[in-house]
């Protein structure tokens, strides 16, 4: 086997490879030396097929791979001994394919961009901020008031008061098309927030204004996309009885509030509500950190980037983004979307520290656990109630998506694993100077 090189610029590598007919020839015969012994074949016993009739019956296939085994070795070799890394699957092509036959040498060429150095840095010197927020009284008086919010219980209005958008009223209903009542057209005693949007549309607006005692008609027409077949874009009557009118009533801030949400008490569920905002400011202080730090090594490291990886990344930016500016088109049934000098600098920058983190982490021997890799799993896993056992089987047949949900805990980890050798400072601040914090990143 012959492999001479034929380009060498920038990142761009090029090799031909030659490998000999003899050397195809050897291989086939020890594969089917090695398989004879099992081979059974009419009018032979077991073992005892001669290797000419074998070469016939099975040359061609072996020979098949016989030429793959023979280029991916040529290649791991490459790559060990050079010590190049490809950043994209390289390309493999053989020379004159139409033409060749069997007897005949093989030559095949390949190219590749290969993944450049990445210099060595000393993180020493990097200064870091880190924003550091408590959970004060009124943020925990603000959270409550939003709990209690959430448990609102209904109290009866006066006599002869009418309902409003947002109470709730109790009523008896019956609903009839063409005179005929039909099934799940009925109910008693029935709460309905009014507004809620629980009934068809046009439904719970007809209901405002009415009393305790009242007995409305309720006109109106099925959606034609409705899910009984029997009354899609059917016209309906439903006769209305209403036993009560109720306001909504905002739950007390008290031990019994604090019970509904599973706390022993209401000191116990300002403790819980502490710990959870504290948790939350503290996620928003290390985007800010880990942006800082993107930023910071963005400017003091700098390496060649493989043009294939920078135009990949330009053209899925130009897409995410083309498809947020026309959020009614779901599919990829679209013309070429053209990128930008912006596109392609934002590409670069993320390419750029996609690489040095990749390294950095590979040198650390950073590695996501499989309890980590679990985790994340049943984390998106919720996404889909009632569905999490075929999500978790998905996730374990597709590489791509392991890899999705691999990235940025590896990521996190090497952020993790820089920020330690770093400078860290820590300047506590009130919430709304890190809510600005957030805001100027989603800016930029």
């Amino acid at each position: 086997m012959q492999v001479t090189e034929t380009l060498n610029e920038g990142l761009k590598r090029g090799y031909e490879i030659t490998v000999a007919a003899a050397e195809l020839e050897q291989k086939v015969n020890e594969k089917l030396a090695e398989a004879q012994p099992e081979v059974e074949m009419k009018g032979f016993r077991k073992g005892k097929v001669p290797m000419a009739l074998l070469k016939k019956q099975f040359g061609q296939r072996l020979l098949g791979e016989a030429m793959q085994e023979t280029i991916d070795g040529a290649m791991n070799k490459h790559f060990e001994e050079s010590g190049d890394r490809p950043a994209l699957q390289p390309d493999v092509q053989m020379v004159d394919s139409e033409e060749w036959k069997e007897g005949d040498d093989m030559k095949v060429t390949m190219t590749y961009e290969a993944l450049p150095e990445i210099p060595d840095v000393d993180f020493s010197g990097v200064e870091l901020e880190r924003l550091v927020v408590k959970a004060d009284d009124a943020a925990v008086d603000e959270a409550l008031a939003s709990l209690a919010e959430t448990a609102q219980d209904f109290a009866d209005r006066e006599d002869g008061a009418e309902a409003q958008d947002g109470d709730q009223i109790v009523f008896d209903f019956l609903g009839k098309v063409d005179g005929e009542a039909f099934d799940g057209g009925a109910a008693e005693d029935y709460p309905l927030v009014l507004g809620s949007g629980s009934f068809i549309p046009g439904f719970e607006e007809q209901l405002v204004g009415v009393k305790a005692g009242d007995e409305k008609a309720v006109n109106v027409t099925f959606p034609a996309e409705y899910g009984a077949e029997n009354l899609a874009g059917k016209e309906a009557v439903f006769e209305c009885t209403i036993k009560s009118v109720k306001a909504p009533k905002t739950a007390e801030v008290d031990d019994e509030l604090a019970k509904k949400f599973g706390a022993e008490d209401l000191t116990a569920l300002k403790g819980q509500i502490s710990e959870r905002l504290e948790a939350e400011y503290a996620g928003a202080a290390r985007q800010v950190l880990k942006r800082k730090l993107l930023d910071t090594l963005d400017e003091l490291v700098s390496f060649d980037l493989p043009p294939s990886l920078v135009i990949a990344e330009a053209d899925q930016i130009a897409h995410q983004l083309w498809h947020e500016e026309n959020p009614e088109v779901h599919d990829h049934d679209h013309g070429k979307v053209e990128t930008t000098e912006e596109h392609t600098k934002l590409a670069e920058r993320r390419v750029r520290l996609g690489l040095l983190l990749a390294e950095l982490g590979r040198k650390a021997e950073v590695e996501v656990t499989d309890a980590e890799m679990t985790q994340a799993i049943m984390n998106q896993a919720r996404q889909y109630p009632g569905q999490e056992r075929q999500f978790f089987e998905f996730v374990q047949q597709n590489q791509q998506m392991q890899q999705q949900l691999r990235a940025p805990i590896f990521e996190d980890k090497v952020v993790d694993h820089v920020v330690d050798q770093a400078k860290v400072t820590d300047k506590e601040i009130n919430k709304d100077d890190l809510q600005k914090a957030v805001e100027e990143l989603e800016d930029e």
